[in-house]
C-alpha cells in the first residue's frame, strides 16, 4: 500500500504496541493522577492484541504476557493460534497506519478527558426474538 511505502512496515498483531510498553516503564507521575494515567496508557497499548485474542477465543491477558515476554517480532498468530515471528509469516502492518492509529486515539483520548460534559446514546435492550414457526398439522407439513 501506499502508507507502506511511505514509512515502511512493522510487524502486525498488536506486537509493536507491546514493545513500545518498554518506552514507558521509567515514565513515572508526578502525582497520582498523572501515575494513573500513565497505567490506563499502558493498559490501552494492550487492547488491539487483546482484541485480536479474544476474536481468536483465547483469554487476552495471557497472550499479552506471552508477547512479552519475547523479543523483536515474536507474536500471536490467531489464525493458526499459535506463537510466532510474525513478520516472518507475513502479518505486518504499514508503519504509518500504526501510528496514525495511535496518535488518533490519543488526541480523542485528550479531548474527553478536557470536556466538561459528553453526549451519547442510551443503550436499548434488545428486543426478544420473534417465536418459530408451527409445527406440521395433519399432513399440512411445517409452516416455515
Amino acid at each position: 500500500t501506499r502508507a507502506a511505502v511511505e514509512e515502511g512496515i512493522v510487524t502486525g498483531g498488536g506486537v509493536e504496541y507491546i514493545r513500545a510498553l518498554d518506552a514507558l516503564s521509567n515514565v513515572h507521575g508526578l502525582n497520582e493522577d498523572e501515575s494513573v494515567g500513565i497505567e490506563v496508557i499502558k493498559r490501552a497499548i494492550e487492547e488491539p492484541l487483546r482484541q485480536i485474542a479474544f476474536n481468536a477465543g483465547v483469554e487476552g491477558s495471557v497472550i499479552v504476557n506471552k508477547v512479552s515476554e519475547g523479543e523483536g517480532d515474536f507474536g500471536y498468530n490467531a489464525r493458526q493460534n499459535k506463537f510466532d515471528n510474525l513478520k516472518a509469516i507475513g502479518i505486518i502492518d504499514p508503519t504509518k497506519v500504526a501510528r496514525v492509529a495511535l496518535e488518533n486515539a490519543a488526541s480523542i483520548a485528550s479531548m474527553l478527558l478536557t470536556t466538561e460534559a459528553v453526549v451519547a446514546d442510551k443503550p436499548e435492550k434488545d428486543a426478544p426474538p420473534m417465536p418459530g414457526g408451527m409445527d406440521g398439522m395433519g399432513g399440512m407439513g411445517g409452516m416455515m
